[in-house]
């Protein structure tokens, strides 16, 4: 059945409890998650009771949790409606980018000196599964398959740092990344584009491999740019 406009898919939607964390933390978290990976998307309404009741909590935290993310940028507070996800704007999309194409082309620099050919297999399995599920329509398994393929190659590195960077990096690009799944049209392009990738870091072709990547990001930011336009 086909949700109707701002119903949340609840089975997707639940807390992840932590011994070590605040309620307040924990119910953050559970919003912020939700809204990075698509289950709250943009313009969907945040109304306090509903989600404390479906979370089995008091308002507090909810009502905590939503001030926070408003300050993160992923929430809004609309006169006369209340609380409600942000859209995705061409500006965070531009900025997240730049961080990600700068932060990727190092990755792949490194990635072709040290790869290994357990790695290189594991990006061709990989990219085999990314084929088969773009005859299901699974947006969030072909989500995974993706952030898997990069991690992959940002593991390659053997650069800590740059790692745990790029793992940061990575929440904040979810939200983009299902977004620009959405589009059916873009999948063919995605796995030629990380074929060429494996070549390149097959071939040890740093400049290529740089290239290549660089491309495949910016493409990224055109389609999702838009989708946004046409939505």
């Amino acid at each position: 059945m086909k949700k109707k406009k701002n119903e949340i898919a609840w089975e997707h939607l639940t807390l992840s409890m932590d011994d070590y964390l605040p309620l307040r933390d924990i119910v953050f978290n559970t919003l912020r998650q939700g809204i990075l990976r698509g289950i709250l998307p943009p313009g969907q309404r945040l109304m306090e009771i509903q989600l404390a009741e479906h979370l089995g909590v008091s308002r507090t935290p909810v009502r905590e949790a939503i001030r926070k993310l408003e300050l993160e940028g992923l929430v809004i507070t609309l006169p006369r409606k209340g609380a409600e996800v942000a859209e995705i704007t061409q500006k965070d999309l531009q900025d997240v980018l730049a961080v990600r194409c700068a932060l990727e082309a190092l990755a792949v620099e490194l990635a072709c000196e040290a790869i290994t050919m357990e790695e290189l297999q594991a990006l061709k399995s990989l990219l085999n599964n990314f084929q088969e599920l773009m005859f299901t329509n699974n947006i969030t398994e072909l989500a995974e398959c993706d952030v898997k393929f990069h991690d992959i190659i940002f593991a390659a590195t053997h650069n800590n740092r740059l790692i745990q960077l790029l793992n940061n990096l990575r929440e904040q690009m979810y939200r983009y990344r299902l977004e620009y799944l959405k589009d059916k049209d873009a999948h063919p392009t995605l796995l030629r584009e990380h074929q060429e990738i494996i070549t390149h870091l097959e071939n040890r072709d740093i400049e290529k491999a740089r290239e290549t990547i660089t491309n495949h990001i910016n493409k990224q930011y055109e389609d999702v740019i838009k989708n946004l336009r046409h939505n």
